[in-house]
This record gives structure tokens, sequence and C-alpha cells, in this order.
């Protein structure tokens, strides 16, 4: 079982990015998925979930409106749409399985002019 994180680079403030998870190794279509993220000396923390079906999506209130969390279960794969990006979104960022407790080894992010 694995899930590996990709998309993740040096952006300006008010930029983009597109972060993807690939997983593999377990049966992705059933189960709920989050990205969490790990600013600079913080305690790791979630930023968005979404369920199996990729109806029921939440969110972290510092996020909200700015990034979109998605999945396509052919193709088994979790993705993070970040925008408006901010300085103080500055993280490695991680897809996790809760179900397996797993984790990914996760994609830096840094915002800076």
């Amino acid at each position: 079982v694995q899930l590996v994180e990709s998309g993740g680079g040096l952006v300006l403030p008010g930029g983009s990015l597109s972060l993807s998870c690939a997983a593999s190794g377990f049966t992705f279509m059933y189960f709920d998925m989050r990205w969490y993220r790990q600013l600079p000396g913080k305690e790791r923390e979630l930023v968005a979930s979404i369920n199996n079906l990729g109806n029921n999506k939440n969110y972290a209130d510092s996020v909200k409106g700015r990034f979109t969390i998605s999945r396509d279960s052919v193709k088994n794969m979790l993705y993070l749409q970040v925008k408006s990006l901010k300085a103080e979104d500055t993280a490695v960022y991680y897809c996790n399985a809760p179900v397996y407790n797993l984790w990914g080894q996760g994609t830096q992010v840094t915002v800076s002019s």
C-alpha cells in the first residue's frame, strides 16, 4: 500500500498549484481520503477531506474558497487544487488514507516572492 504525492513547488503569492496523490495497493474507491499540511515548526493539520463517493468535502477554515479537493477513483488519484496562495500556505502537503493511517512522503509548497 502506498501514497505518492507530487505537484509541489515554488510559487508567487496569489499563484496556484495542483497537487496530486497516486494511491496503490488498496481499493481506493471504497475509502475517505484527506490532505494534511505541516507548516515549519508546527504540527500537521488537516486541510481537506473527501468521502469515498467524492460528494462530501470539508475544508479547514483557513483554506475555504481557495482550495479544492477532488478524486478520480478510476485512476486511483487524489487531488488538491490550491489557489490564491499566501505565504502562510508554505508547508509540506501530505495525502492520507485514514482507514490505514497511511501517509505519503509529502510534497513541498513554498509561497514566496
